[in-house]
């Protein structure tokens, strides 16, 4: 560019875009589409600071994304493909792409998959392929590739999308800044200064072993205390019932009040490109509004619950609890409330880092240590922390139901339902 662009953030204080098909691609109407998309979906009901958006996380990965290439070039390493540059940036600053409104809870509830959205909008007929297409008629494919890890350099991919990448390490900042929690906190500077690109993979050196360790346990924690939050679960519950609801009353026959047609084409899983991209949280929001007006007694409850912030309430429970459940079922029905809607058993899991094992997560690779021998082992056999939070970790049984259940509910004739729902947190 004939002058660097620059964007003021409050995770990296600054963003540099310093090539022409960068700063083309951040003023595509696909690109500015993210502004109007939070980051943390429903998030926002339980840390009232997490209003951050996916343009600004995208941003972001574009920006730790650059900072590497950038310590690789300054450095001189033989084993960086220079020629990559360009391609590790779009990937990065597209990855999320094809984000929809409120983020996993809709792909949840319509059985979609944001990459491969992001993979449409890459190839399809959009402002986004015609930027990419300058580059070269190849280039869209390339990037889409990185995106959904079937383009043939590992060490592209694995800068964009692996167990420690430029997404990873953006989010857990950002999203710690935004949610006001110091958990996400690592220290990024001295990460991007040992990592390494060696022989067609990114390593650490192993003198940083312990920044990757603080790395970890950030999103270890993070997704304890924050992503996996039981309110913030709570929320995204109550959305993917609304739409739950609204589908099957659609195919019910059911006359909406009101509807707009990229939302009935989301229902009737027969949504374009087109649909897709009107779809933001605006409408959403406005759906969910109007939709509160709604004959359907069900529907009408359950989305003035979500934009009054009447979510279900949670308890915590032992596992094998079949009986109790049924029973409670039972009870919901027989005070009004249709268990399909109204209770839902939670119990989250999550993998900290993944310890790779030869043909089983090939599109999970290990996070490699280099000594000073350039010998390479995987950090799991040098660090007792990392082994100890891999593989997966389970968290509690949540049954979520409406807090209006146990006002009626007697205490002694449902003493079992008490005794379960009594473990309140």
């Amino acid at each position: 560019m004939k002058e660097e662009k620059v964007f003021k953030d409050p995770v990296h204080k600054y963003i540099y875009v310093q090539d022409d098909t960068i700063w083309d691609l951040i003023n595509t109407r696909e690109f500015q589409r993210l502004r109007r998309i939070r980051q943390l979906g429903t998030s926002y009901l339980t840390f009232h600071g997490a209003e951050h958006s996916r343009f600004s996380h995208s941003l972001g990965v574009y920006e730790v994304t650059r900072k590497i290439i950038s310590q690789f070039e300054r450095n001189h390493y033989e084993d960086w493909p220079k020629e990559e540059r360009l391609l590790c940036l779009c990937a990065a600053l597209l990855h999320d792409l094809g984000h929809g409104p409120f983020s996993h809870s809709i792909e949840k509830a319509f059985g979609t998959r944001h990459e491969d959205w992001s993979i449409r909008i890459v190839l399809g007929d959009t402002e986004v392929n015609e930027v990419l297409s300058r580059v070269s008629p190849d280039f869209p494919k390339k990037v889409a590739g990185v995106i959904c890890k079937s383009y043939s350099e590992e060490i592209v991919v694995s800068l964009v999308s692996s167990q420690l990448d430029a997404d990873r390490m953006d989010y857990l900042l950002r999203d710690a800044y935004f949610t006001g929690v110091n958990y996400g906190t690592f220290d990024l500077e001295r990460i991007l200064r040992v990592i390494r690109p060696y022989k067609g993979h990114i390593v650490v050196k192993e003198s940083g072993m312990h920044a990757v360790e603080d790395y970890l346990m950030s999103r270890y924690q993070m997704y304890w205390q924050v992503y996996f939050h039981p309110v913030t679960r709570s929320a995204e519950i109550l959305l993917h019932k609304v739409f739950a609801r609204a589908k099957h009353l659609y195919e019910e026959g059911y006359t909406f009040g009101f509807m707009v047609e990229p939302i009935l084409h989301l229902i009737q899983n027969q949504i374009s490109l087109e649909d897709y991209l009107l779809l933001d949280e605006s409408v959403m929001q406005t759906m969910l509004t109007f939709w509160c007006q709604e004959h359907d007694d069900i529907l009408r409850d359950m989305c003035k619950r979500f934009l009054d912030r009447k979510l279900y309430k949670y308890s915590t429970f032992e596992g094998n609890q079949d009986g109790l459940i049924q029973r409670l079922e039972h009870v919901l029905k027989e005070v009004g409330f249709d268990p399909i809607y109204y209770m839902e058993i939670d119990f989250p899991s999550n993998q900290s880092y993944d310890v790779y094992r030869a043909g089983e997560n090939d599109d999970n690779l290990p996070i490699l240590l280099l000594d000073h021998k350039e010998n390479l082992t995987e950090i799991t056999h040098r660090s007792e922390i990392v082994q100890s939070i891999s593989g997966f970790q389970m968290g509690k049984h949540h049954v979520y139901y409406p807090e209006e259940l146990l006002e009626r509910l007697n205490s002694e004739e449902y003493a079992d339902i008490w005794e379960m729902l009594g473990e309140q947190e």
